[in-house]
């Protein structure tokens, strides 16, 4: 690792810059009232989507038809996304592919998933996870999820240097589940995300990294939003 730079955009918006290539992951920008950036200061090559939910497939749309990036997603949401006329690598559940060099893994993720415009739901598949991997450099970014045991096999499989795993309660696992998670994957490096956007999801990310310390070997790493740490 040394060449990878990752970035905190907000809620569960990640940038990853990687050998000449920009990949966003889950881009909830416009309507996040915490997001430390505006949708024209984006250029990515790459958008992943984990599920259809607005909080995260966000402003997808827009970006990617400014941009012709290409959006890797569930297959469900590709269909969605072709009647757009964006561009998309559709896949599902422990599906791979390779674009621009770069390894997408899907992985199972415990939530549900829909496309809201205009107040009508569509299909959106399940909910997913990614393990992104590139160069010498493993990123498990879990999506929306509850802790779930076959966590353990993602570890076993796909060996992720850093788990990006949501803490916020309600919606997803907790802080204390979320610890839980980590034993399982065994990462060098773990990062909450998924909390303190709203109320109802108000979380204390250091009692995430009180429980890790007494479960995991890994390192905590809790980011200010906007800010980015070297891989």
């Amino acid at each position: 690792m040394g060449n990878t730079r990752l970035t905190w955009l907000g809620h569960s918006c990640f940038q990853i810059d990687a050998g000449g290539t920009t990949i966003l992951i889950d881009p909830f920008i416009s309507e996040n009232p915490k997001a430390s950036v505006r949708l024209e200061e984006l250029e990515p090559d790459i958008i992943a989507v984990t599920h259809g939910h607005s909080d995260h497939f966000g402003d997808t749309v827009s970006i990617a038809q400014k941009t012709g990036c290409t959006v890797v997603c569930i297959h469900e949401i590709s269909q969605y996304l072709k009647s757009k006329r964006i561009k998309t690598s559709g896949m599902n559940i422990g599906g791979k592919i390779e674009l621009a060099g770069i390894h997408f893994i899907m992985t199972d993720a415990r939530h549900s998933s829909s496309i809201d415009e205009s107040g009508w739901g569509f299909d959106g598949g399940r909910a997913a996870g990614f393990v992104i991997k590139f160069d010498d450099v493993s990123i498990y970014h879990a999506g929306d999820t509850a802790v779930f045991g076959d966590m353990d096999l993602i570890s076993k499989l796909y060996h992720p240097d850093v788990a990006i795993l949501p803490i916020g309660g309600r919606y997803t696992m907790d802080a204390k589940d979320a610890a839980f998670a980590v034993e399982m994957l065994r990462p060098k490096i773990a990062i909450p995300m998924h909390y303190n956007t709203y109320d109802v999801i108000s979380q204390d990310p250091n009692i995430f990294a009180q429980n890790v310390k007494s479960l995991s070997t890994a390192d905590v790493i809790i980011m200010e939003i906007g800010s980015y740490i070297i891989l």
